[in-house]
């Protein structure tokens, strides 16, 4: 069966969406373990390898699913060997402080700025978690409407703009997200496949 939704000699981007429920990101493949979902591909996202060849995708989404997931490593990992050198992968999840984390009994995951520094050797306090590397290109954290009225959201978010910013959102993680609570975390991150000899792959 072919999972391709991309004409022939078109340039157009080979994007996934993992978890795509009935609501799949336009012109993207859906993949999903819910037979009523709208996926284009039913498979049980726990189980690895995915039906998909390594490096197949320019740009994977997962939006609202690895808080779901038991085992995040394995997850992130096989995200990581289905996009190609340089391709992207972008999360969205809730973070831990969101209120309404608990609502969801399927929740089991609590993520924060931080969750995915063990995928960043230059940052990681735990370099012997993983191979996988992933390069940070966005992280923004949204906050309730009040919050966000009152400009923390975008003092919080200060180190997309200015990285010498950072201890703004240290700050907040630290000493303030139990009382202005966060709402979604938005990752996105470039795939670094390195050669044996430690080069990148191109």
């Amino acid at each position: 069966m072919s999972h391709s939704i991309v004409q022939p000699g078109s340039s157009a981007k080979k994007i996934l969406d993992v978890g795509c429920g009935q609501n799949n990101y336009a012109g993207a493949i859906g993949i999903d373990s819910n037979p009523r979902s709208h996926a284009d591909v039913i498979h049980d996202l726990v189980v690895v390898p995915y039906p998909f060849a390594d490096n197949e995708f320019d740009e994977v989404i997962c939006r609202h699913v690895i808080e779901h997931v038991p085992d995040v490593m394995a997850f992130v990992s096989e995200l990581d060997g289905i996009t190609r050198p340089g391709g992207r992968i972008k999360i969205v999840t809730p973070h831990y402080s969101n209120p309404d984390w608990p609502t969801d009994p399927t929740h089991r995951n609590h993520f924060n700025s931080y969750s995915f520094t063990c995928f960043m050797p230059d940052r990681t306090p735990f370099p012997f978690y993983t191979q996988v590397e992933l390069s940070p290109v966005h992280i923004y954290v949204s906050m309730a409407n009040l919050w966000r009225a009152l400009g923390l959201e975008f003092i919080t978010n200060l180190d997309q703009r200015w990285r010498a910013m950072r201890f703004t959102r240290k700050f907040w993680e630290f000493y303030l997200s139990n009382i202005f609570r966060g709402k979604e975390l938005h990752f996105e991150f470039e795939v670094v496949k390195r050669a044996p000899d430690g080069a990148n792959k191109k």
